[in-house]
């Protein structure tokens, strides 16, 4: 690599008169476009050889750090493993080259992947069935709570339009609330960082007749399970609400434990985290949902069914009622691929090591816990599930913060965790594993988290300056919000 090009754009390694292409001799001769529709001068386009453009990208693209770079600890964020099977699956051109209204004779390997799944998820989660239309994990919530107000005005019980939501849930949780039209209440969290059942109960006291349901992320945000679910299930039961499991910490649960077996009513799941799915990126998301039984009947069209040996599709019906059951949610039946990779990915595990999923995810993350809790400051002990919190170092008078831990560790070659989320803790750092990661990959993080701590401690300003390897230094976060430079000018020739 050139160090003295690396790391600069491609316009300032641009030079009048070069060229990365040859075109072929004009035989269809010269065709004017209307003055209206021309520039008044030449677009102002980099000029550069073949190589240097080359190398300029595939340098660029050596600075995208993913699952195929090495290890990184997101919190909240769960899947950071694509097996190159499921890649190798969804690019078969029987599934590829396929459109959503062929005849449905044609597509039946197709609607069998759709079906196999839709029985897989619902296994797992002890739910009666699942629709797989979702694109995402929040258009998962939106359906889910469009189900809950379907089920509740049937019913002619249209009042009920306040749900119930943790003061540490994720931010999705409320503004899908939102959107659907309900009123949010917040419940407190203990010092312990669980729901306070007492709170609960004066909220559900408060408001007797118009709950429509209470969200919960199980294990929460924290990385703790809810000890009270089944009196909290209760509860809410009790009050007329349905229970609404968020999915997206379905990771330690898998094999251990069951939503619709602590009371769960309606739930989503996010492949492209639990099931193995890409994350991140901006990159193709799926957000089924599933129901128990009874909720069937409000699943949203279309939907997979099996007719004897034949699959088929469950169209909507063509009425004016507006509940989720006879309308559309998402296109067709889904995002196709990511779902030919979730399946892909349960069939490898089989029953036999599905159920390995959930113990190790909660083993790594224990492990680095209790392996960093002397260097960092835990604000809650006691076994985590998948994923744990610091609230920054445990020597605050180093002046060393979350951001700085963050960006040092960027010198190291490690993506940072998620940091200041959630807002319970004034210098939060989450830390993830996942199932996946080896003893190795994880005592290498550790080694360096513990070196960036006593960097702290020796000489605090090689972490407050850093990251100092990297293409750009530190840069000043406020400026960039507040006045991002978006696009490139060309400097005058001096």
């Amino acid at each position: 690599m050139n160090n003295k090009l690396y790391g600069k754009l491609i316009f300032e390694l641009s030079h009048p008169g070069r060229r990365a292409y040859s075109l072929p001799k004009d035989e269809f001769g010269s065709h004017e476009l209307p003055s209206a529709m021309r520039r008044a001068e030449d677009a102002a386009l980099p000029e550069c050889d073949e190589m240097t453009v080359v190398r300029h990208y595939t340098n660029l693209s050596e600075n995208n750090f993913g699952v195929d770079n090495g290890f990184y600890p997101l919190g909240s964020c769960t899947m950071k493993y694509n097996p190159p099977i499921n890649e190798e699956m969804a690019a078969l051109s029987a599934f590829n080259n396929i459109h959503p209204l062929q005849p449905l004779s044609t597509v039946q390997g197709a609607l069998q992947v759709e079906y196999d799944l839709q029985r897989a998820l619902s296994a797992l989660t002890g739910m009666a069935d699942f629709t797989l239309n979702p694109c995402a994990g929040a258009h998962g919530e939106l359906t889910g709570l469009m189900i809950i107000r379907s089920y509740h005005e049937t019913r002619g019980d249209s009042r009920r339009n306040k749900v119930i939501i943790p003061d540490s849930a994720h931010g999705t949780n409320p503004a899908s609330a939102a959107v659907c039209g309900c009123e949010v209440l917040e419940v407190k969290s203990t010092a312990d960082g669980l729901v306070d059942f007492d709170d609960l109960k004066q909220i559900i006291a408060d408001h007797p007749d118009d709950i429509a349901a209470m969200m919960m992320t199980n294990p929460n945000t924290l990385g703790l399970f809810e000890r009270d679910i089944p009196a909290i299930t209760k509860l809410v039961h009790d009050a007329g609400g349905l229970m609404y499991y968020d999915g997206a910490n379905l990771n330690p649960m898998l094999g251990v434990a069951r939503p619709a077996d602590m009371g769960f009513d309606v739930m989503h799941l996010n492949l492209h985290k639990t099931f193995s799915t890409p994350h991140g990126g901006g990159g193709p998301g799926s957000g089924p949902v599933g129901v128990r039984e009874g909720l069937e009947p409000f699943l949203p069209k279309p939907h997979v069914v099996k007719n004897g040996d034949k699959f088929d599709i469950e169209q909507p019906e063509r009425t004016d009622s507006y509940t989720v059951e006879n309308n559309h949610v998402g296109p067709f039946l889904g995002n196709f691929l990511v779902i030919v990779r979730a399946l892909s990915y349960i069939l490898s595990l089989g029953k036999e090591n599905i159920k390995m999923v959930g113990p190790l995810s909660v083993l790594n993350a224990n492990y680095i816990k209790e392996s960093l809790k002397d260097d960092y400051e835990l604000p809650i002990h006691g076994l985590c599930k998948h994923e744990f919190v610091f609230n920054g170092l445990k020597d605050k008078s180093t002046g060393v913060t979350t951001m700085d831990v963050a960006k040092r560790l960027l010198d190291y070659g490690y993506h940072a965790p998620t940091i200041y989320f959630p807002l319970l803790f004034h210098e939060a750092m989450m830390i993830e594993p996942t199932e996946n990661e080896s003893k190795e990959t994880l005592d290498g993080f550790i080694e360096v988290m513990h070196n960036i701590a006593k960097e702290a401690r020796e000489n605090p300003e090689i972490v407050k300056g850093a990251p100092h390897t990297t293409p750009i230094s530190r840069v000043d976060d406020v400026e960039a919000a507040k006045h991002p430079v978006l696009t490139f000018r060309q400097l005058a020739a001096e």
